[in-house]
């Protein structure tokens, strides 16, 4: 607030030589709201730098009235509204009340008077600001800007800007031009724009320019929202195969039915929390390359968690699926309880790298975020590392010799017990990779694993046990049909529907795989 009163006043006595008539300042200050609000839009016309330091001050409530005196303060002291010279702050000085409608047209006429600034950043917010309540007061501010504006992605804005303000213009023809101009929008406020102005339209000519606006506009959008579902259901798609690649390790090509893979997920989630702290605290500097030395800790993490599990618990319950389920379950409830007793039951935050912040604008109601395009990217390249390994490594030679025939496996001198334990601690590493990668994307708790392991079950029993590439087509199928199916019947129903179309299609695929001679005597 200070710095803000320090740019108002240096602004202020900056531009003392321009001319705002007291009656101008008074009108503006004092009196009724339409009064007020009226005398704004006239000052708007002939606005210059004085009248910008002037509303600044009304905005950051740093102006009084005493008598027939407007005051500007600043650090205690008072400046004459209209000459700039100082005087002696009187005792009787009332301050300014701006309710939030006057409040809107200052923050309104501040930002139409930022179009001139030579920061694009600042110009740019200044489009999106009066790109809702741009209105023809402001039309020759506008206008001028058009006219010396560099940027092409500004002025393409700032045009869409001029549009609006023309809507509501009292020239028929005005509106004719202002309605064939927002035809190219894609924007969604453009709709309900052309929407509010259809409803108080008297004229039929403009109610038909009007008419095919809105339908051109709904097309954009209608397409952006469609875009946007597909890419929304690839991104789910892509976080539901890194949670069900080890899985599909753990549970495809082992037989271990790991209710605790979520919590696997959840260590590598916090590994990621303690890394972005460490830092944060000795290195902050280098603060946005954290990610890059968390992805190998919750790597190694959830490996090494992993590892120890099968060493002391699951490798005695290799081919008892159920007494495994019940085992793994009570490891769960236990790993949950030893985070909340380390970190606490309450979530805790993860940062964005800088680079992973913002994202790309593709269509007026789609943008793209970085982060999403980031785990679609690590998605991928986890994936190719895991076809990599198991198909052209020694490991994955032994992994998939042991898991095809164990007994011959053994007999050829590999030591099976070790690739066991390779195998889980490689499945429970690459569930650390999935906790990493969701911690960008949500907060990191107790419970994250909890609202991913049913899914992750289901990628692997409808990509079929033990079939790499049939995860793949199973995450980005569910991803993509859940996300469609959430925009027409809603989450919760779209839920039900996945899980009725898995158990059909499993049925399905079961009697199609059945040999009709078992059932011979």
């Amino acid at each position: 607030m200070l710095k803000r009163l320090f740019l108002t006043t240096t602004l202020f006595i900056a531009a003392s030589a321009y001319a705002i008539s007291a009656d101008e300042v008074k009108s503006i200050t004092i009196g009724e709201t339409d009064a007020r609000v009226e005398a704004l839009a006239k000052a708007m016309q002939v606005a210059d730098d004085k009248t910008a330091a002037f509303l600044q001050a009304l905005s950051d409530d740093a102006v009084k009235v005493a008598g027939d005196k407007v005051l500007v303060l600043k650090d205690n002291k008072a400046f004459d509204a209209v000459t700039g010279a100082e005087l002696a702050l009187p005792a009787d000085a009332e301050d300014v009340i701006n309710n939030n409608r006057m409040r809107g047209e200052i923050d309104s006429a501040l930002a139409a008077l930022k179009l001139f600034s030579k920061d694009d950043t600042v110009r740019a917010a200044a489009v999106k600001q009066l790109q809702s309540d741009a209105d023809e007061t402001k039309l020759p501010l506008i206008e001028k800007a058009l006219a010396t504006e560099q940027n092409p992605g500004i002025k393409d804005q700032l045009g869409m800007v001029r549009a609006a303000a023309l809507l509501n213009s009292t020239d028929k023809a005005k509106r004719i031009e202002a309605a064939k101009l927002l035809a190219n929008s894609g924007q969604a406020n453009t709709k309900t724009m052309l929407l509010a102005r259809l409803e108080q339209e008297p004229d039929s000519e403009v109610k038909a320019a009007l008419g095919a606006a809105l339908r051109q506009v709904e097309s954009a959008l209608a397409w952006g929202d469609k875009l946007g579902a597909l890419f929304s259901g690839i991104s789910l798609g892509s976080i539901l195969l890194l949670v069900a690649l080890g899985l599909a390790i753990t549970y495809g090509l082992m037989g271990v039915i790991n209710m605790a893979h979520g919590e696997l997920m959840m260590i590598g989630a916090y590994a990621t929390y303690v890394v972005q702290g460490l830092f944060q605290k000795f290195l902050p500097g280098a603060f946005d390359w954290y990610l890059l030395a968390a992805v190998p800790v919750a790597f190694l993490a959830a490996a090494l968690m992993g590892a120890a599990l099968e060493r002391s618990v699951i490798r005695f319950l290799y081919g008892r699926p159920l007494e495994t389920l019940l085992a793994t379950w009570g490891i769960s409830l236990m790993l949950m309880q030893l985070v909340r007793t380390l970190f606490g039951a309450q979530n805790v935050g993860v940062e964005n790298p800088s680079w992973m912040s913002g994202g790309v604008q593709v269509l007026g109601n789609l943008s793209l975020p970085y982060n999403r395009l980031v785990i679609i990217g690590f998605a991928l390249f986890v994936l190719g590392s895991v076809a990599w390994l198991i198909g052209r490594t020694r490991l994955g030679l032994f992994v998939r010799g042991v898991t095809q025939n164990r007994p011959i496996a053994s007999c050829m001198g590999v030591n099976t017990a070790r690739i066991d334990t390779y195998a889980f601690a490689l499945g429970s590493g690459i569930a650390g990779l999935a906790g990493c990668a969701l911690s960008q994307v949500g907060n990191v708790g107790p419970d994250l694993g909890q609202g991913y392991i049913v899914d992750a079950f289901m990628v692997v029993v409808l990509g079929g046990v033990g079939q790499l590439a049939g995860t793949v087509y199973a995450a980005l199928g569910l991803g993509i049909l859940n996300k469609f199916l959430e925009g027409w019947a809603g989450a919760v129903l779209a839920k039900i529907a996945v899980l009725v179309f898995i158990i059909i299609f499993i049925q399905k695929s079961s009697l199609f795989k059945s040999d009709p001679r078992a059932s011979l005597p």
